[in-house]
């Protein structure tokens, strides 16, 4: 979480797309590349609960299935659908979204073949609140 924070608050979100859009899934932005493939340089290790379910909203890092459990890069992921609750408790908690939810959900409504948003979805800026 210090980490996305940290990369939220030096700016490195704003103007990035979410890449992945799955309807009743999830979407997925932070990527600089915009392929899936991109990241901020470095990688942090931070194992979530075990049980830790994934509902509605809530944000968490993206990684790849060979990575370990809670590696993250820059690459993050918000639940916008009921699917999401199946995902296994692998990827570390950021947090979750407060307000804004109806935009989620229309966001994750983008979805087109091969995961790809039907339109560009752009962060035009991201800032963090602490709670």
């Amino acid at each position: 979480a210090n980490s996305f924070a940290y990369l939220a608050e030096e700016g490195f979100y704003d103007e990035l797309t979410f890449h992945r859009i799955v309807p009743e899934f999830v979407i997925q932005g932070g990527d600089p590349e915009g392929t899936g493939g991109g990241g901020p340089g470095y990688e942090v290790v931070e194992a979530p609960p075990k049980n830790l379910k994934y509902t509605l909203g809530t944000v968490a890092m993206a990684k790849t299935a060979e990575a370990p459990s809670g590696a993250a890069g820059s690459q993050f992921y918000v639940v916008s659908g009921p699917q999401g609750e199946t995902l296994p408790a692998e990827y570390a908690l950021v947090g979750h979204v407060t307000e804004g939810l109806d935009v989620v959900e229309r966001i994750g409504e983008l979805g087109g073949a091969e995961e790809k948003p039907t339109q560009p979805v752009v962060i035009e800026k991201m800032s963090i609140e602490r709670g």
